[in-house]
């Protein structure tokens, strides 16, 4: 894989990201602009897609590349037994924990949206996102119509999207709807918070079984889509997730290590981009999830 990590200088400020890439990169502006489309193009940290996003001097632009005429780190194959359903227009997979579904800033490699394309033999599009840690259903179109249309449906908040997580505590009060605005966390880059200047996010949820250690098995279903929504709301209800450490979470419970964090996408539920009809998959839980669930919760998940 090849990363090129170019500095904007005064003479570049101003200057298209694909323009500035291709010119101080060295390389075509179409492999820059596939770099962008691929989401291997990071801006001073931050994931850039937008080809004409203008530079300033001082910026960082890092861009993942694969390496021309030499042959790629060898990628654990994606098991046909993920594909849970897929036609011309769209696929679900599960996903494993510890797969990013795109590109990351040190590797344009491995990520889900590489695996089912080689899986299926063609392009699979993302347009949802699951953490790298999360397991579970999520959606890829094959056309770029289906994309559009799966893009904007997910914009808009209309797909059903259920999670179940091991917490540390049960959520307060038990059950419920939080609405919470999320944005940057001033004090911790990387991470989110409940903002009153952030955006409209709202999650439902509801608390299924609680054990002897206090943990809780919680479904969780977002209303809408923001980065990290579940994992910050029930935070900020007092039940980090369990293996979640940026929001509180325990890595251990006594003797029990966590793994991850523990969050699984069970169930998802949309409308078919091309037939107009409801779709909905199921992901099984994952080993990891199901042995702590049963070791700490009195009805195994």
């Amino acid at each position: 894989m090849k990363r090129l990590a170019l500095r904007v200088r005064s003479a570049d400020e101003g200057e298209r990201i694909d323009r500035f890439i291709a010119a101080r990169g060295g390389i075509s502006r179409g492999a820059a602009r596939r770099a962008l489309d691929e989401g291997g193009v990071f801006l001073d940290g931050r994931r850039c897609k937008v080809a004409g996003r203008l530079v300033r001097a001082g910026q960082e632009v890092v861009v993942n590349l694969e390496e021309a005429g030499s042959a790629p780190a060898p990628v654990a194959p994606l098991e046909r037994g993920r594909l849970l359903y897929a036609d011309e227009h769209l696929v679900f997979v599960d996903k494993p924990a510890g797969v990013p579904s795109q590109p990351t800033l040190t590797s344009d490699r491995g990520h889900l949206a590489e695996l089912v394309s080689r899986l299926l033999g063609s392009d699979a599009i993302l347009v949802h996102r699951l953490d790298r840690e999360t397991s579970g259903v999520t959606v890829l179109a094959r056309t770029q119509a289906a994309a559009r249309r799966l893009a904007e449906d997910f914009r808009q908040g209309r797909p059903e999207k259920t999670y179940l997580a091991l917490c540390a505590g049960a959520p307060r009060p038990p059950s419920g709807r939080l609405e919470a605005p999320l944005g940057k966390d001033p004090l911790h880059p990387g991470r989110r918070a409940v903002r009153p200047d952030g955006e409209p996010a709202a999650t439902r949820y509801l608390t299924r079984a609680v054990g002897a250690s206090g943990v809780a098995l919680v479904e969780a279903r977002p209303e809408t889509g923001r980065t990290h929504q579940v994992r910050v709301h029930l935070s900020h209800l007092g039940a980090p997730l369990l293996g979640d450490a940026r929001y509180g979470g325990p890595r251990m419970v006594g003797a029990l290590a966590i793994p991850r964090v523990m969050l699984h996408a069970q169930c998802l539920e949309l409308v078919h981009p091309a037939t107009g009809r409801p779709l909905r998959q199921e992901a099984p839980l994952p080993d990891d999830f199901a042995a702590i669930g049963r070791a700490l919760v009195p009805s195994p998940p």
